[in-house]
């Protein structure tokens, strides 16, 4: 890698990122750069699966706990904030390593466009992204009227049973307003950084099973108490609220439901969001993909780092 190197480590929750990038980070003189939308607030720690200090075995970690939980955040201020951090482990001779699942937060500073007006902050988008879950039951005919309806040219121009790019052209009207033909975005990284791009994936099965899991140790770890300290200080309505793992356990705080009904619509919401973040980065990012079925952390690692020289 030459110029202004930067590695960013795509993926879906529970995947592996965090461990990979620790890895990364030690054999190539880098600092992490978190990409995910709620783990910049603080007291937000276990439900967003937050890097521990232990976890980051010394390694430097950059835009984790910057805001309170009642201050708003976006997608504008991620790529301001981002920028300044990439300047600074540059001017220090170190390696950028950007992690993180939040699609549209990595997409905007690799990636060599503007952004439209999409009122993409993280409120807004958990309201898209609510509304494509509910459209996520339709069968396809009915999904691709849906399409009709808001957008005909692109529904004109795809077929029903490519549901694919029928769910993408939707979210992309949902978020814009606008047509997907009128998208005007390149397909080539930003010229500010000599980018790497990479990704883990695994089978949905077992991705689905490390969900269920993580979702489990994260209440034996104590997030229904973080939950309840969050609601206490008067958050309850806040922007960062909104992330997986909270919004459920609002109710239970407040004795509205019991914990173990909380707990499977924490399970489903967070697999139903690792579809969407796979959904996002397969159509949307030239990503060099690693099977995690098929090598372990170390092997990818050793793999990256061949990568990057």
């Amino acid at each position: 890698m030459s110029g202004k190197p930067l590695i960013a480590i795509v993926g879906p929750t529970a995947v592996g990122k965090t461990e990979l990038s620790i890895k990364l980070a030690k054999a190539l003189n880098g600092e992490i750069v978190n990409g995910d939308a709620f783990q910049i607030y603080k007291g937000l720690n276990i439900g967003t699966a937050k890097v521990t200090t232990e976890e980051q075995e010394g390694i430097k970690h950059h835009l984790i706990d910057l805001y309170h939980p009642e201050e708003t955040y976006s997608v504008y201020k991620f790529k301001e904030d981002f920028t300044k951090v990439v300047c600074d482990i540059h001017s220090r001779g170190k390696i950028p390593i950007l992690v993180g699942g939040t699609g549209l937060y990595v997409q905007s500073v690799l990636y060599d466009y503007q952004l439209e007006n999409e009122n993409q902050d993280v409120k807004n988008l958990e309201i898209v992204n609510n509304k494509i879950e509910e459209l996520s039951k339709l069968n396809n005919i009915e999904l691709h009227n849906y399409l009709y309806k808001i957008d005909p040219k692109t529904a004109s121009s795809v077929h029903p049973n490519n549901r694919v790019r029928v769910e993408r052209a939707i979210e992309y009207y949902l978020k814009t307003k606008k047509s997907l033909s009128e998208r005007k975005k390149s397909q080539t990284f930003s010229g500010k950084y000599d980018t790497l791009l990479i990704g883990i994936e695994m089978s949905r099965e077992i991705l689905y099973e490390r969900i269920n899991m993580r979702v489990d140790m994260m209440l034996e770890r104590g997030l229904l108490q973080e939950v309840s300290n969050l609601v206490d200080k008067g958050y309850e309505n806040s922007q960062s609220m909104q992330a997986i793992g909270y919004k459920e356990l609002i109710p239970v705080v407040k004795g509205d439901i019991e914990i173990e009904i909380a707990k499977e619509q924490i399970k489903q919401n967070s697999r139903r969001y690792a579809k969407r973040q796979m959904t996002w980065f397969k159509n949307k990012m030239d990503v060099t993909w690693f099977q995690r079925d098929k090598q372990t952390l170390q092997e990818i690692a050793d793999n990256v780092i061949q990568l990057s020289k």
